[in-house]
């Protein structure tokens, strides 16, 4: 166990399971005490009692991150026990609808919208207000597969995710004044329920099917990468980064140092962009 957050407070959505469950424990493991949030209850208490067997203080509290109220009530508990919320890290989020978008379920589409995306929001806009009242936070978004490419028969989930990082990137110019730090991680092909989903689709999840299998038989990426970096992104390390997509398995950030860090900070890099020659000069002249 490291000290790199010992005396703060975290609240991860979707902690009952898969990446969720992950993170929650390894940022246990760097100090941290712990709001859990999930809509399963029993699944809750798993993670919590493992929170507590890392000797880190924690609440589980059953909540459905696309209705405000729940989300308010969750944040209200963290705050009750802890006295404040220093990390928010969104991980809850569901695949939606595979196949074709004009033979997706329209409530199935929009619900995905409203978790992945609404969700989200619903967060921020809920522990916010206590972060800019101490002039601090760290806010960590999960985006997903389909955010910075297209993502044929998943378009649901891609344009939820892609919309998560656009809302990353606008919250982190409007919290600059307030030293709120908003980044967010592409986790990586992860083995998780979603992979189960993809294989029970058959063909209607297209070509994404044949990697789906291979990775059910060989493995993905560990769930510990993300998590890992969720605990960078949270700490000290990366203070004054904002505003970016990282990916966990493939941007080397594990030797970033302060002064990459800056220097990143203060490029385009590692954020979306329609690529063109306008919007490649910066990127040529701000290489890091």
């Amino acid at each position: 166990m490291s000290s790199q957050l010992i005396g703060q407070t975290a609240l991860v959505t979707g902690a009952g399971r898969g990446i969720g469950q992950a993170v929650a424990l390894a940022l246990a493991g760097a100090g941290a005490d712990l709001v859990l949030v999930a809509r399963s209850a029993g699944e809750l208490e798993e993670t919590r009692s493992r929170v507590e067997a890392l000797g880190r203080g924690a609440c589980a509290v059953p909540t459905d991150v696309g209705r405000l109220e729940q989300v308010r009530h969750a944040v209200a508990e963290g705050v009750a026990r802890f006295g404040k919320l220093d990390v928010l890290v969104n991980c809850a989020g569901c695949q939606g609808p595979i196949g074709l978008l004009w033979k997706n379920s329209p409530d199935d589409w929009a619900r995905t919208v409203q978790v992945n995306l609404v969700g989200t929001f619903h967060c921020m806009h809920a522990v916010l207000p206590g972060m800019v009242t101490r002039r601090r936070g760290k806010i960590i978004n999960f985006s997903g597969g389909g955010a910075t490419s297209p993502r044929p028969n998943f378009s649901s989930y891609a344009a939820s995710k892609a919309a998560v990082v656009r809302l990353t990137e606008t919250l982190a110019e409007e919290l600059r004044p307030f030293n709120i730090q908003v980044n967010a991680i592409a986790p990586g092909a992860v083995n998780t329920r979603m992979l189960d989903e993809v294989l029970a689709a058959g063909a209607a999840a297209g070509a994404e099917l044949a990697a789906a299998e291979v990775r059910k038989s060989k493995g993905g990426t560990p769930v510990e990468v993300a998590a890992q970096l969720v605990v960078f992104l949270a700490s000290a390390v990366f203070d004054g980064l904002t505003g970016k997509l990282i990916s966990a398995p493939h941007d080397g950030w594990q030797a970033w140092d302060a002064e990459h860090v800056a220097r990143l900070g203060g490029s385009p890099w590692h954020t979306l962009r329609r690529m063109d020659e306008h919007t490649l000069r910066p990127f040529l002249e701000k290489a890091v």
